[in-house]
């Protein structure tokens, strides 16, 4: 994984949300450009969560960056009580 991979993910426009995948199994989700800041070297990444919480990671032990596909999730039919 490099610096640059993670770059072009984090400022791409339209922004995609996207996933962090880590050495260690963990995986850490980036919903919008602003949860994710990175340190001047761009070795240590921190990522914001929604209940405000936040997760520090070294950039050498990402695995993976998997990027969602943009299209809305399939909706569930609700059946009719009979």
């Amino acid at each position: 994984m490099t610096i640059e991979q993670l770059q072009s993910l984090h400022r791409a426009i339209p922004f995609r949300p996207f996933t962090i995948y880590m050495a260690d199994g963990r995986r850490v989700r980036v919903p919008h450009p602003d949860f994710l800041s990175r340190s001047p070297s761009g070795r240590t990444i921190v990522v914001q969560h929604e209940d405000d919480s936040f997760s520090i990671l070294d950039l050498l032990l990402v695995t993976e960056l998997k990027v969602e596909n943009g299209r809305a999730s399939p909706k569930r039919l609700r059946r009719r009580p009979a």
